[in-house]
């Protein structure tokens, strides 16, 4: 199967040279001698230590603080995202972030509105670079840290000789800092010196016979489209006893499901009751949260998913493709593969076409048996400021960055 512009397959193999992250506090790839150091990477600084002024950009362009609450705003964010930022090698899907996903994302308790960042056209005010950060807190093995998840860098397509990329990073990075955090958290497709973890997308047909006109993936060989239509079939209803949609009376005990399900990965973030009611919590359209309510309205497992479509291009048929995304997903008393299965349903029954998931948490374990195919892309986690001694295995990882 493609990989509905989830990351490029290109760049799969490490460079001989990274002119600029071997300049970062980062994990090389020939960091042999320190590998078994766990921790910080830069020797610890003080807010004090932070150079105060912003960073230099070419003459022409000018930082600006993006504000999402501000619909011209967020609009520019959108039109730059969805015509500059992610697509397939093929070039045939490009994510279609909507107005509120991006509200969404980017306004987690805790944010700066300076940690929304932008680069502009100094003459025009056209917006032509961007960064986010949002703030997080991940354990990674035994350390709770306070740190950031970086997201969104994205530049114009016809601006990327300017080297404005390293220059964003350089800045957010700056911003964070005088915040007085000094880790962060990040996924590229590309190979970057030096992943934490690399995981793979697998994803599962919900509308077969879309996904085969747009050329997401294809027949089998001897397959006819009414069998493979029947392949895929789901049930009309989820089949958990007590399934609902999650409510703002859930969030203590899901931030407790959250708690003791997250401690067995050896990276995760750890939420709160604000954590919770901001990301799980119901939004039409953006993200979709069930739980399984137990008699005495105990709850003993929860599901999650959210929402981000693809722009197909050049398709005479089709214009959007709806994808759902595994986020957050807690078996306890119910076994994985029937709580995937009817996060299957629901996400079919809410107007989904496929349904993606990455072979993180234990995902493995039922991937095959719920029908997912694997993709071609494969999504790498890094960690800015901090040593992990070896890589950690996709099962170890407990942390999805939108």
């Amino acid at each position: 199967m493609a990989t509905l512009a989830v990351q490029a397959r290109s760049s799969q193999e490490p460079k001989k040279r990274y002119a600029f992250w071997e300049t970062q506090p980062v994990s090389q790839f020939d960091d042999q001698a320190a590998a078994a150091q766990e921790g910080p990477i830069d020797a610890p600084k003080t807010v004090a230590d932070v150079r105060q002024e912003p960073y230099t950009l070419p003459k022409e362009f000018e930082w600006s603080t993006c504000d999402v609450n501000d619909t011209k705003t967020v609009e520019e964010i959108y039109q730059l995202l969805t015509f500059n930022y992610v697509e397939d090698d093929d070039n045939m899907f490009r994510f279609d972030y909507s107005q509120d996903f991006l509200k969404w994302a980017l306004q987690p308790p805790g944010t700066r509105p300076e940690w929304v960042l932008g680069v502009r056209v100094a003459s025009s005010g056209k917006l032509v670079g961007f960064i986010t950060a949002v703030p997080a807190r991940v354990r990674v093995r035994a350390a709770a840290l306070a740190m950031v998840e970086i997201n969104y860098l994205c530049v114009h397509k016809k601006l990327r000789a300017k080297r404005l990329a390293p220059v964003l990073i350089k800045e957010i990075t700056r911003r964070v800092n005088l915040a007085g955090i000094w880790q962060a958290a990040y996924t590229a497709g590309v190979v970057l010196p030096k992943p934490v973890a690399t995981a793979t997308y697998w994803h599962r047909a919900l509308q077969p016979k879309k996904l085969i006109t747009v050329n997401f993936t294809r027949l089998a060989p001897r397959m006819t489209m009414a069998r493979t239509i029947k392949l895929f079939k789901l049930p009309a209803e989820p089949v958990t006893p007590g399934l609902r949609p999650m409510e703002h009376r859930d969030i203590p005990q899901v931030v407790a499901l959250l708690g003791v399900y997250l401690a067995r990965f050896q990276i995760a973030p750890q939420f709160d009751g604000e954590d919770v009611a901001h990301y799980l919590l119901p939004i039409p359209g953006v993200v979709h949260s069930y739980v399984v309510e137990a008699e005495g309205g105990r709850l003993t497992d929860m599901l999650s998913f959210y929402t981000l479509p693809s722009t197909v291009i050049n398709n005479a048929q089709h214009s959007k493709l709806a994808a759902a995304f595994q986020y957050y997903t807690v078996p306890a008393a119910t076994p994985l593969a029937q709580l995937m299965g009817d996060a299957l349903v629901l996400a079919h029954s809410t107007g989904h076409d496929v349904f993606n998931a990455l072979d993180i948490f234990q995902n493995s374990e039922v991937l095959k048996t719920l029908k997912f195919g694997i993709g071609d892309g494969r999504l790498r986690y890094y960690l800015y400021n901090w040593r992990v001694p070896a890589e950690l295995q996709p099962s170890d990882v407990g942390l999805v960055l939108l």
